[in-house]
């Protein structure tokens, strides 16, 4: 019997924004804020680095469930270019690779291409066509993500930003990492937090629905997907954000350091800046948006490290 290759499919999508493509090709190039700045992108962890070429593992959204595979890179800032093709696909998907291209145009502006090849196992039509419809959404919410942060003239480096908060802890690492991997307990353990609801569709991803009261006594519904590896970290991703924000994502961490176990709990936002004067007032700045967030969201978790922190003292 003749052997058929495998069909490539290739698709492309593209998107012109009012903003420097240097700017825009530095966004893509750090995948450390893909979480804050992609809306399918729930988290990311780097494999190894080694000068223009990189490994990483990503966790997204894919078709309403949590995908992961690994990928690898290679940049080009001279050529404004990032190619990538996925280690190990997820089946149907036998292979998928692409890049990023960024066209400078005579306006000023940039065109956007992203380009994806994939191969699927049989060639089998209703899989091409269920990773196409993937592709089409996915893509178009990446590339208008990007326009949307670029395009709010205001530096993105200023609009994304990561910060952390670190406690020692009396117990061990592990309770206090269950504190936080059982959320759906919070609700009776921590004073922010007044409705909470968990689903756990397979094991080490979690869907987590929370009502969060904050210092000045407003009340914001969030949604995050998890990702949770006992017993050193839990990375989620807030799917429904506050107003003031286009992109939350973050990460608990629990290790074990020369001086004691410790607790970190790190956060990456986007601030949206059309909402800084109806959140914070007509006097408002970015400066004012960007300090009201350090304070908000770390106040909370640091207050839930505290309660992790307790917790695991008192199993100890």
């Amino acid at each position: 019997m003749a052997h058929t290759a495998t069909l490539v499919h290739r698709s492309e999508h593209t998107v012109t924004v009012a903003a420097p493509a240097e700017a825009l090709y530095a966004l893509v190039a750090d995948v450390t804020r893909w979480p804050a700045v992609f809306e399918p992108t729930v988290h990311v962890r780097h494999l190894a680095r080694e000068g223009r070429t990189e490994r990483f593992e990503i966790w997204a959204e894919v078709n309403g469930a949590i995908a992961h595979w690994r990928s690898r890179r290679v940049l080009d800032p001279r050529r404004l270019y990032v190619s990538f093709s996925q280690e190990h696909s997820r089946p149907p998907v036998m292979s998928m690779s692409g890049g990023w291209l960024f066209r400078r145009l005579a306006d000023g502006r940039t065109e956007i291409v992203l380009r994806h090849r994939f191969t699927v196992a049989d060639d089998d039509p209703g899989a091409v066509a269920r990773v196409e419809e993937a592709l089409d959404r996915n893509s178009a919410r990446e590339l208008g993500a990007l326009a949307a942060l670029a395009e709010t003239g205001y530096p993105a480096d200023d609009l994304v930003f990561s910060f952390t908060d670190t406690i020692p802890l009396q117990g061990t690492a592990q309770d206090a990492y269950t504190f936080i991997e059982r959320g759906e307990r919070w609700a009776d353990l921590l004073p922010h937090v007044a409705r909470v609801e968990l689903t756990e569709p397979e094991p080490g991803v979690q869907w987590l629905e929370m009502d969060t009261v904050t210092a000045d006594g407003s009340t914001h519904t969030t949604l995050s997907a998890r990702i949770c590896r006992a017993p050193e970290w839990i990375a989620y991703k807030q799917q429904r954000t506050p107003r003031l924000l286009s992109g939350h994502s973050g990460e608990w961490t629990f290790t074990q350091t020369p001086e004691g176990p410790v607790a970190t709990a790190r956060h990456t936002v986007a601030v949206d800046p059309s909402a800084i004067v109806e959140v914070l007032g007509a006097d408002a700045t970015l400066a004012d948006a960007r300090a009201y967030l350090r304070d908000a969201l770390g106040g909370n978790s640091r207050a839930t490290l505290r309660h992790a922190a307790e917790a695991a003292q008192r199993v100890s």
